[in-house]
């Protein structure tokens, strides 16, 4: 994918060209506000509005990492979701199939190389750092989110939520300390052959 190409054509109103960098970018927003929210409905929510935004204003983007672009969108529609919720408060839902029943296994936690016995266990693992994310303020789990899981630099982890690179430093430091807090508790609950994976937040909570 000729990204450059694609943006320049969709600055000139080529539909074509932007959904293509929906579909190259529409998992990893989409896993964001999930992260941010943690609710797959709010998530979905904020993701098309994301979409929606950087479509309108996309003839304002001047270079740079797209990425981290699109992830100041949707990073902002998460938090103007948070904000509705404040005024309209919600009780947080798995996620759900299309017949309105529980799913067991996230869609984007599917891996059809696991058994199953690997995906229950990969999905309680999944579970465990969510409550732990939803237990921390919302600056602190975004930065969280970005650095630890999107994989984003302190750099572009500031410029994206507008805050100093100090503060950005801070408050990952404290939140990192709080998620190994939290996940101490989970420690011994979960499968041995999982608390080896290579996942950022569980490097930290082994620290």
């Amino acid at each position: 994918m000729d990204e450059t190409a694609l943006i320049h054509d969709a600055q000139r109103g080529d539909l074509e060209a932007f959904n293509r960098l929906v579909l190259a970018y529409q998992d990893m927003l989409f896993n964001t506000a999930c992260r941010i929210l943690g609710d797959d409905d709010l998530a979905a929510d904020a993701t098309q509005e994301a979409f929606i935004s950087a479509f309108r204003s996309l003839a304002s983007f001047r270079g740079g990492s797209f990425k981290a672009w699109l992830l100041r969108t949707v990073t902002n529609a998460c938090y103007d979701e948070l904000r509705r919720r404040k005024r309209r408060p919600t009780v947080p839902l798995e996620p759900m199939t299309s017949d309105d029943e529980e799913m067991e296994t996230p869609r984007w936690l599917a891996d059809p190389s696991l058994s199953p016995e690997e995906q229950t266990e990969l999905v309680d693992l999944d579970q465990a750092i969510q409550d732990c994310l939803n237990a921390l303020p919302t600056d602190f789990r975004t930065v969280v989110v970005l650095v630890d899981i999107q994989g984003m630099d302190y750099e572009k982890a500031a410029s994206i939520v507008r805050t100093p690179l100090g503060t950005i430093k801070s408050r990952l430091a404290r939140a990192r300390l709080r998620m190994r807090e939290c996940l101490q508790g989970y420690w011994e609950l979960l499968p041995a052959a999982f608390r080896l994976k290579d996942d950022p937040l569980l490097a930290e909570s082994r620290v």
